[in-house]
């Protein structure tokens, strides 16, 4: 078992769907982790890319070319993305690159795609400096810092809650939220209270709790996955909190809902993704989406698809075989996907609205929107 596991980490699957393989079809590297700790959000990722690949080669593919995705398992390790990234450059026969995985191994993996000046978009991930790697790297959702802002505005302006306490995940994506968020509290007359951190394994939050519980904060911030988030708030609505709690993407999960069981219900996250939007670009996706995956789409799913959808649009706009070519394509785009319309500054991030959804009656919802540009605009150098 562990020989197998080992053996489907390291190998790289060919995926063509639509138009089927032809003697000359377009791969495009993607890295996902599909086992490990985040192989529940690497599913929903590779089910998102594929149905954006199967919409693009039933449409014609690229001038008649299927697009193929050439599957890594990065296992959301960074040691794994180099590897991936160092083969993709090696054999010389990807156009582009696409992270569906988090900001550790997206990191580590723009930094080859640079090199090599092979066009990189990353899906979802946050952390700041997965752009600045240089000008092959491109992002299609928002870096930690600007949803931290945007969760600064939502809690002190919208819903008008001053007092509030910080947990944070102790890596690249709990910190970099928390960031965005202190940064701008001060400006929506937030007071924090105090600020708890804890690592990726804890499932146990004793400590965290009794500490909130003595700060009594008017609102929790907590940022986490939803493996992690889950547990949090399940223990502290189990200790008496009834105070709102306000996450971020990665409790964008059905999973996090039913992990949190009842104590999910009323809980607010920052995100892409829109469940009651009536943008038809967002309803046709999560209808297909949930044909073809048997679950409820999500925000990864929806970055995935939208970060192909991208590198598609501007294959089409290239259609030279040139990676400068390919990448100033990419940096011209103009894209309406399921998060958003996508264009990108001269850094490559993009600047688009915050969703904000409430977790209701065991499903994700519409709560609110994050539209101050000026708030939500992302770094330009």
């Amino acid at each position: 078992m562990r020989a197998a596991k080992s053996m489907l980490a390291g190998a790289i699957v060919s995926l063509a769907t639509g138009l089927g393989v032809t003697a000359d079809p377009i791969r495009i590297g993607f890295n996902v982790p599909l086992t490990g700790f985040a192989a529940t959000d690497g599913r929903s990722a590779l089910e998102g890319a594929r149905l954006a690949v199967d919409q693009v080669n039933s449409a014609g593919g690229i001038g008649g070319d299927p697009i193929k995705l050439l599957v890594y398992d990065d296992q959301a390790s960074p040691k794994e993305a180099t590897l991936f990234a160092v083969k993709m450059a090696a054999q010389g026969n990807v156009v582009a690159g696409i992270s569906g995985s988090y900001s550790g191994p997206t990191r580590a993996a723009a930094a080859v795609f640079q090199e090599n000046e092979i066009p990189y978009i990353s899906a979802y991930a946050v952390h700041p400096d997965i752009t600045r790697a240089g000008d092959y790297v491109f992002r299609t959702s928002f870096t930690g810092e600007v949803q931290g802002r945007a969760g600064a505005k939502l809690i002190g302006d919208v819903m008008r809650l001053k007092r509030v306490a910080l947990i944070t995940l102790g890596n690249d994506f709990g910190r970099s939220l928390a960031s965005g968020f202190k940064d701008k509290a001060p400006e929506f007359g937030i007071e924090i209270t105090g600020e708890s951190e804890y690592a990726i394994d804890d499932r146990e939050f004793g400590p965290v709790v009794s500490k909130v519980k003595a700060d009594a904060p008017e609102a929790i911030y907590a940022s986490g996955y939803f493996f992690t988030a889950g547990p949090l708030v399940r223990q502290i609505r189990a200790a008496g909190i009834d105070v709102p709690i306000v996450g971020q993407e990665g409790y964008d999960s059905q999973k996090f809902i039913e992990i949190a069981g009842p104590a999910a219900e009323g809980v607010i996250i920052t995100t892409s993704l829109d469940r009651d939007a009536t943008s038809p670009v967002t309803r046709a996706f999560m209808s297909a989406f949930e044909r073809r995956a048997a679950f409820p789409a999500d925000m990864v799913a929806a970055s995935t698809h939208t970060a192909i959808l991208v590198l598609a649009d501007a294959l089409k706009r290239s259609a030279t075989g040139d990676r400068a070519a390919l990448r100033d394509a990419v940096a011209a785009s103009n894209v309406d996907a399921s998060t958003g319309r996508i264009s990108f500054n001269a850094l490559g991030e993009v600047k688009k609205d915050v969703q904000v959804q409430v977790a209701k009656g065991g499903a994700w919802h519409h709560y609110a929107v994050i539209s101050d540009p000026i708030l939500l605009s992302p770094p330009e150098k």
